[in-house]
């Protein structure tokens, strides 16, 4: 017969475990914040039991994710005290898990909190034949579309990192894109070509600061300029 000690022991070590990564990781103790506002959120926007469960469940991966990076970070400084390049890319791999759980969590929660009575009727202008998307919504869109562009640029590339160097440019991405956008939402031509030249000197300054060559530069420029005019030519409007 197994002794009580045997059965709660499990159960303490767990434990120990939670809060000695909730005391130890400033992450840790943020992501149990949001988890708290977003409870209450959920309880006073009314969320029925269901999404309420799918919002729980999708939060716990966050935190789950959390808790494995922290046992990777630690295992990889035990085995590898010393820099290592395979080292840092455990650590990173193991961040973009949180990451991605965490992204995957807002959308659920703010999918949730729109409602569905709101989703069905934007499903329906979607569907229609010509449904009308305001200039505020192209450009938060855009936004995203350049952001996962870019960062897929930046990972063909075989050197520079997410947030600075890389195949493609995201100062110039991102500065052409607004570029296009206030050309097609502006009828003054000494507007249109201010931002142009702001968006080029943005460029330019990523080349002065040696963190872009030209093709890279030109690249990122291509990037936003070619999705400025999908959201604001291509798409109805």
């Amino acid at each position: 017969m197994r002794r009580p000690q045997d059965i709660y022991k499990p159960f303490a070590v767990a434990l120990n475990g939670i809060i000695f990564t909730f005391k130890t990781q400033r992450h840790m103790r943020f992501h149990l914040f949001v988890v708290l506002i977003v409870i209450l959120l959920g309880l006073f926007v009314n969320l029925a039991l269901r999404e309420m469960l799918v919002l729980l469940f999708t939060i716990s991966l966050v935190v789950v994710a959390e808790m494995f990076n922290s046992a990777i970070e630690a295992t990889v400084d035990l085995v590898s005290p010393n820099y290592s390049p395979l080292a840092k890319f455990a650590k990173d791999i193991a961040a973009g898990a949180v990451l991605i759980t965490t992204i995957i969590a807002l959308v659920v929660g703010g999918l949730l909190i729109f409602g569905e009575s709101r989703w069905d009727a934007l499903k329906i202008n979607l569907a229609s034949d010509a449904p009308a998307i305001p200039p505020v919504l192209r450009i938060v869109l855009g936004c995203m579309v350049v952001f996962v562009a870019v960062v897929i640029g930046k990972g063909l590339g075989k050197r520079g990192q997410v947030l600075q160097g890389g195949l493609v440019s995201g100062h110039a991405a991102y500065g052409f894109f607004f570029a296009t956008c206030a050309v097609f939402l502006t009828d003054n031509p000494v507007v249109m070509a201010l931002v142009i030249l702001l968006a080029a000197i943005v460029a330019q300054s990523r080349y002065e600061a040696k963190i872009h060559s030209l093709p890279e530069l030109s690249l990122g420029a291509a990037v936003g300029t070619v999705i400025g005019l999908v959201f604001f030519q291509f798409l109805p409007k």
